[in-house]
């Protein structure tokens, strides 16, 4: 079972030359927080007169005010003037005026030393050219456009409010249980009694994020087509999602830890560069043997 929107924005990020955030590997997050405990204060990197009299750059700017605006935004990512720069360069500013609500955006040149930390920040040293990253405001990639686009799919970049919480913690390389339940539906609290014992066992916690979803939220009605969940289901589903985005189970009623490890461990799925094959994954890579 896929998630095509994530899937398929997975596979964009990836031809987009972003790798490091299309196919972050499982519990990434978890060595990631291993080092920083492990890093004294005085491992920090030294501040160099360079790096601190260099200016900001505006991507990074931009990014911070969208976020603290509550809209999107639209990052137009380029190197040079050139025919096919200028082309979709106007396509970005027609599609820009009719999202003027919901959204901002920015013209960066990726070459401009300043922009460094933006380039770092999502590994654009050697993406194609032109390139249009759509950001919602918790930071999550909702769209990758590499070298040729269209006006409709940035339109189409917007994404729901649930998927976008699933996004972005697929994105830092995180696993994301999907609940999908509300007042009205059945085994609520017994499908979240697996779910939360899974997410309190310290091998998972850190690698683990729960979004709940209402069933009769209209505006989620593409995502639970994706998850292939009806509107009205009478009985809380609980699906698991896992790097870059694909749902590797769906659970009806209640659930328990064991279930859900074994479920995650005999996933055939890879879910970093290099995947972790049928061994599954989890913190650390592949999941914990039983």
């Amino acid at each position: 079972m896929e998630h095509s929107r994530l899937i398929g924005l997975g596979v964009v990020l990836l031809a987009s030359g972003l790798p490091a955030i299309a196919l972050t590997g499982c519990g990434s997050s978890v060595a990631h927080t291993g080092a920083a405990e492990a890093r004294k204060p005085n491992d920090e990197p030294k501040t160099t007169l360079s790096d601190a009299s260099q200016k900001p750059g505006k991507g990074m700017a931009a990014i911070k005010q969208a976020a603290g605006a509550g809209k999107y935004l639209f990052v137009f990512l380029s190197k040079a003037d050139d025919e096919q720069t200028l082309a979709m360069r106007k396509v970005f500013d027609d599609a820009m005026q009719k999202v003027a609500d919901r959204a901002r955006w920015v013209a960066v040149n990726t070459t401009d030393p300043s922009e460094n930390d933006l380039v770092e920040k999502f590994d654009l040293s050697r993406a194609p050219m032109p390139l249009v990253l759509a950001l919602a405001p918790n930071g999550a990639i909702t769209g990758g456009f590499p070298r040729k686009f269209e006006e409709k799919d940035l339109l189409d970049a917007f994404a729901t409010p649930a998927t976008e919480k699933v996004m972005k913690p697929l994105q830092d390389g995180k696993l994301v249980f999907v609940c999908v339940q509300n007042d009205k539906t059945k085994s609520n609290e017994a499908a979240m009694q697996g779910v939360r014992d899974f997410k309190a066992d310290a091998r998972y916690a850190s690698a683990t994020e729960i979004v709940t979803l209402d069933p009769a939220d209209q505006r989620e009605a593409e995502f639970l087509a994706d998850l292939q969940v009806p509107a009205d289901t009478v009985e809380a589903v609980t699906v698991l999602v896992v790097p870059p985005g694909q749902a590797i189970g769906k659970i009806q009623g209640p659930t328990n830890k064991d279930a859900l490890i074994d479920l995650l461990s005999k996933a055939n799925t890879g879910c970093g560069p290099g995947g972790c094959g049928p061994g599954g994954c989890g913190p650390g890579g592949c999941g914990p043997k039983q």
